[in-house]
């Protein structure tokens, strides 16, 4: 029996319908809303952490071939001196109440920006109502806040292509809950993909390599969602950085690392040539020091749905993962004694 005390397994099974729940409802919000136009933006700045910075990983990701103007997630207090009128700001948050978000958009706000505020309520909502500010509503609809990451995307998504910066947004949208569909029902079966990696992964510790852009963001978010629900030590990096640098920490103590690490390989249709080449590399000299190569590959129209596609296997091996050490992959009590100690100074 597996020990799932918040629901883990059945709020990422539900991926799917978060993406259209949150679709129907930021569609009705931003309906109403006066929000500015595109021609008078010249770039975009994302504050949020957590699950809020990866939301906005992704759309770095999907908006930077495309979006005429820069995107760039600030994860952390305060906010980044360039901001000013004419910057789009998304401060985002599950909770609202997350305080290094509160921090950087009053500071952006200072700044002379005006920034879109996400959240599920708490003093982010607050603060909108205060200043005058749009504010439009996260419907989280998850046990945690790590499981609401389509509730946080979603608005900020459809922001960005109901002021035409992020041109063909619902679209993108749309294939992206067609693919996550169909891979979640693939990976509800008894005898599935994520389960099958997890049981060999065992006890060894995870690293995960994807490419510059979407397998790099995607493997960030594995990384993160091993450490929460499986409670183990994990590393991500992307390429090409990391065949610049990190491969040359391979190697030498191989019959250590053969024992301790097991390698996934995150892939997908858009990776530049280059990179392409550089991860086959990767996977043929990592063979002889690490315990297995995990190749995973995504599936989907266009590189929202793949991204999103590859970020569903991972939260389903990590869940995995968690089940096979008899884990309970809801709580993380270390981060409310953190967050405890930290409000006590």
């Amino acid at each position: 029996m597996i020990l799932d005390t918040v629901g883990m397994f059945d709020a990422v099974a539900a991926f799917p319908e978060q993406l259209e729940v949150a679709a129907a409802a930021a569609g009705a919000a931003i309906d109403s809303a006066p929000l500015p136009a595109g021609p008078g933006v010249s770039d975009v700045v994302v504050l949020a952490s957590g699950t809020g910075a990866q939301a906005g990983s992704i759309l770095r990701e999907i908006g930077r071939p495309i979006m005429a103007v820069p995107i760039l997630t600030h994860e952390g207090y305060g906010a980044p001196n360039a901001i000013s009128a004419p910057t789009l700001v998304l401060a985002i948050s599950a909770s609202g109440d997350d305080e290094e978000t509160l921090d950087a958009t009053a500071a952006a706000l200072a700044l002379g920006a005006a920034p879109i505020c996400i959240s599920g309520g708490g003093a982010l909502s607050r603060f909108a109502v205060d200043h005058g500010l749009i504010h439009l509503p996260a419907v989280p609809e998850a046990p945690v806040q790590r499981a609401a990451l389509g509730s946080l995307l979603v608005p900020a998504l459809l922001t960005l292509g109901a002021t035409e910066l992020l041109p063909g947004a619902d679209q993108l949208l749309h294939s992206s809950i067609e693919q996550v569909s169909r891979r979640r029902d693939s990976l509800i079966t008894e005898h599935n993909e994520a389960r099958r990696m997890a049981r060999r992964l065992g006890r060894a510790f995870p690293i995960i390599y994807g490419g510059d852009g979407p397998g790099g963001t995607a493997a960030q978010r594995w990384k993160t969602q091993f450490n929460h629900n499986a409670k183990v030590a994990a590393f991500a990096n992307q390429v090409p950085g990391l065949t610049h640098d990190e491969v040359c920490g391979w190697g030498q103590d191989g019959d250590v690392t053969r024992q301790v690490f097991q390698l996934f390989l995150l892939r997908h249709d858009f990776e530049h040539p280059q990179t392409s080449r550089r991860l086959d590399v990767i996977d043929d000299i990592l063979d002889e020091v690490v315990g297995a190569i995990h190749g995973v590959q995504a599936r989907g129209d266009g590189m929202l749905a793949q991204l999103l596609d590859l970020i569903l296997i991972g939260d389903f091996v990590s869940l995995h993962a968690s089940a096979e050490q008899g884990l309970d992959p809801g709580p993380v009590p270390i981060l409310d004694e953190l967050e405890a100690r930290v409000r006590s100074v």
